[in-house]
């Protein structure tokens, strides 16, 4: 599937869109020194024990406790803790966890408040970023991440993703690892490692190797509750993440950023670095590759997918409701089942597509149209479980109700993405009131001789809504060819999809807005 990655870097944020087939399918913001991301590793303090949940608050410095339930702390939370003591200490000389004796195995049925204490340190991992009004969820087996492998400190396990299919694969991978896998380190290989060869996953784990023991320095002088490890930014881990062969290009608004990108995909497949480019234009990117129509498009209350076919999308605090409607598709045809099985079956395409775009998490309910036949529910139940294969976040499918409702959990580990796609009108600031639209022209010629004859300015730069520009560019007689021949100077009228109706804007010859 051909892929392009379209990220658009401004002062506050990085922000993400990922095209399959030129269609938008994820979307992603990096806020500027965002912190508490997933797989960041904190060293925290305990706060307060919770025997009734057999949990533990922790604080790791964030507004709201973090919780870490006793499931989350892993079986060799007990070695941990032994390294977080070791490492701690000021006379500590060891650099390898691997001359560290290992602790026999939590009990899986045992109490938070055996194990700790108020006022603990607890070296913990962020698994569920901050949602509402929860802190992060935290765990204490530790994993760093990295494109073929993850590596897992005292576990000895070595684990194959399910996704390689061949016995013959997994088995070369697992021996593959356990020659080069230093002791005291558990690995999973990831889907992208088949095939791989024994020098660029040994090259990886001594990497990742690296990155674990760089702990023994920073425990040493650390101070809870603060950051040890962060996780890589959210570009390149969903990079790593999400990188394969057939992407066609990455292109970035920012040079500094292009270049770290380029040094990535150069790391992994050297051929490939041509692929990411700089954009250069004047116009916003996202604007020029038709992201914001996308957007404005596919984050609202209805979707509409084909041929007059709708989705309505109801988020509530405690699950995700989606409606599938036929809308004027049902006058197609006589056949009301085959109709309902057709729009059943695209439905499935754009739900799976706006989970992936939303990150909805938790419980989703889809209310299908009825359907009075097993087969097609049948049908449609295994064409859902099909699309879904794609989405790297794990899910579970419950089967088709004879009411035509299907359930699906999808795991949550950070907040949805949100866009508001309702536009405030400029002029009324939503009050429900504007000024007379007779007085919208003239608000705009004024403005234009203040410009040019009062501030002295060169060139003028006019951004407004496509509709707006359509009125003031089209004919010979024109108000952009009238400002010519009054002012003698060239206004140019750029349309902005992103704008409301009677939103506009000026610009000078340096891309500065002028505020009048």
């Amino acid at each position: 599937m051909s892929s392009d990655l379209i990220i658009d870097v401004t002062p506050s944020e990085i922000v993400i869109a990922l095209q399959e087939k030129k269609k938008l399918a994820e979307l992603s913001r990096e806020r500027s020194g965002a912190k508490f991301a997933v797989g960041d590793i904190y060293l925290g303090k305990v706060k307060k024990i919770m025997p009734s949940l057999n949990a533990a608050f922790i604080d790791v410095g964030y507004s709201k406790d973090a919780f870490l339930h006793y499931l989350d702390m892993g079986p060799q939370f007990a070695t941990l803790n032994k390294f977080l003591r070791i490492a701690s200490s000021r006379k500590n000389k060891i650099s390898s966890i691997s001359r560290i004796h290992s602790e026999p195995d939590i009990n899986k049925e045992g109490k938070v408040n055996e194990l700790l204490k108020v006022g603990q340190k607890i070296l913990v991992q962020v698994a569920k970023e901050p949602i509402n009004t929860k802190g992060p969820r935290l765990t204490s087996e530790i994993s760093i991440a990295g494109r073929n492998l993850v590596l897992m400190p005292f576990s000895d396990k070595i684990s194959v993703s399910q996704k390689i299919r061949s016995t013959e694969e997994k088995n070369r991978l697992k021996k593959l690892i356990q020659s080069i896998k230093p002791r005291k380190y558990g690995v999973i290989i990831r889907t992208v490692a088949e095939g791989k060869k024994v020098a660029e996953l040994d090259k990886e784990l001594r990497r990742l190797v690296e990155k674990w023991e760089t702990t023994f320095q920073k425990l040493r002088r650390a101070q809870a509750p603060s950051l040890i490890i962060g996780e890589i930014d959210r570009t390149t881990a969903l990079l790593r993440d999400i990188y394969h062969p057939d992407f066609n290009s990455i292109i970035v608004n920012d040079q500094s950023v292009a270049s770290e990108i380029a040094d990535y995909i150069g790391s992994i497949q050297a051929d490939k670095k041509k692929i990411v480019k700089f954009y250069k234009g004047r116009q916003p990117i996202f604007e020029h590759y038709g992201i914001d129509k996308q957007i404005k498009a596919s984050f609202g209350k209805t979707v509409s997918f084909k041929d007059g076919a709708y989705l309505i999308v109801e988020h509530t605090e405690a699950f995700h409701v989606i409606d599938v409607n036929s809308g004027n598709r049902a006058r197609a045809g006589n056949d009301q089942e085959k109709n309902a099985l057709e729009v059943n079956l695209a439905a499935c395409d754009e739900i799976a597509r706006q989970l992936r775009l939303r990150d909805m998490g938790g419980i989703i309910v889809i209310d299908f149209i009825d359907m009075h036949v097993a087969a097609n529910r049948q049908k449609v139940n295994d064409h859902m479980k099909e699309i879904m294969a794609d989405d790297r976040t794990k899910h579970n499918i419950l089967p088709l109700s004879k009411f035509c409702l299907m359930q699906i959990t999808r795991q949550r580990v950070r907040p949805e993405e949100k866009v508001e796609t309702a536009e405030s009108c400029p002029t009324c600031k939503g009050t429900g009131k504007v000024v007379p639209t007779v007085l919208f022209a003239d608000d705009i010629n004024g403005k234009v001789n203040y410009a040019l004859k009062e501030l002295n300015k060169k060139k003028l730069n006019l951004k407004v809504h496509p509709y707006t520009a359509a009125y003031l560019t089209k004919g010979w007689k024109s108000q952009q060819n009238r400002w010519f021949f009054k002012y003698l100077k060239w206004v140019s009228v750029e349309a902005v999809n992103s704008y409301s109706y009677l939103e506009y804007h000026f610009f000078d010859e340096n891309e500065e807005e002028i505020i009048l």
